[in-house]
């Protein structure tokens, strides 16, 4: 184990033949008295700020987070392995072990959303509250948008910009702030091979005919403009998933950024 030049530090996971670059921080006493699990989305990196450690429940539980394995500073040690989104839940596990975590919170988006059901039908009452924000099952409960599609085509963020937020369509204020978050994080002009790699794990998702194994306290967000992760999708969730709560919020994939609501939400479930 080996410090980041930010306070993030590199746990070697042998057995799961990989270096998961992580972070934990936020409230020195949780008030839930467990850690929260955060699992950000496609392309996601601990260097690009705001990240979990500076979101706003941060202020009431423990968090740690991480890059999945081949993106940000997480590496494999086979760079030609095709990872499953059964690898990236069973990286989370080993590293919770590694990190002496028993029980704990999760919260997924997106991609995240998508390991974080992988993660919670393995763990079973491992995990005793779950969050997942605009993502999906795959299968019947709907799958999200195809960014394998998307970039196999070399499509540009700009070119499906409606899909992330659908009122960009008519709402020029919505698109100009979707514009400029995009070109402010701008696209390589060749996709990094861990992104693709996640990309196609994505491909495959489908927990559809497993979400009733999950027996964490469960809640579902979802922006009621997303086009990616639409809500007919999170709802699909809330039916499969026992005693799942579901809530949609003024936003559209990004509504954890545009919904102020949405956090206050999500830090009463987790603490009450």
């Amino acid at each position: 184990m080996s410090e980041g030049t930010d306070a993030t530090r590199f746990v070697d996971l042998p057995d799961r033949g990989v270096t998961l670059c992580m972070a934990r921080g936020g409230a020195t006493t949780s008030v839930t008295g467990r850690p929260l699990v955060v699992l950000n989305g496609t392309g996601s990196d601990l260097r690009h700020r705001p990240n979990a450690l500076e979101w706003p429940l941060a202020s009431q539980v423990e968090v740690l987070t991480l890059d999945h394995r081949c993106l940000g500073r997480s590496t494999q040690q086979d760079p030609d392995y095709q990872p499953t989104m059964a690898d990236f839940a069973l990286d989370v596990l080993a590293l919770c072990d590694a990190e002496g975590i028993g029980e704990f919170d999760l919260l997924g988006v997106s991609f995240g959303g998508m390991v974080a059901q992988e993660v919670a039908i393995e763990a079973g009452r491992r995990i005793v509250s779950l969050v997942l924000c605009c993502t999906s099952s795959g299968g019947a409960g709907g799958a999200s948008y195809p960014l394998h599609d998307f970039y196999e085509r070399g499509d540009d963020m700009e070119d499906m910009i409606y899909r992330w937020d659908n009122r960009a369509t008519t709402d020029v204020v919505i698109e100009a702030q979707l514009l400029r978050s995009f070109r402010e994080r701008p696209r390589p002009a060749t996709p990094p091979k861990g992104l693709l790699q996640q990309i196609e794990a994505r491909r495959h998702h489908d927990t559809w005919d497993r979400l009733d194994k999950i027996q964490a306290d469960t809640f579902i967000a979802c922006g009621e403009y997303d086009d990616v992760a639409p809500v007919a999708n999170s709802r699909a969730l809330a039916q499969r998933i026992h005693g799942a709560e579901v809530a949609s919020f003024e936003g559209g994939h990004f509504f954890l950024r545009q919904d102020r609501t949405a956090w206050s939400h999500i830090i009463d479930f987790l603490v009450t």
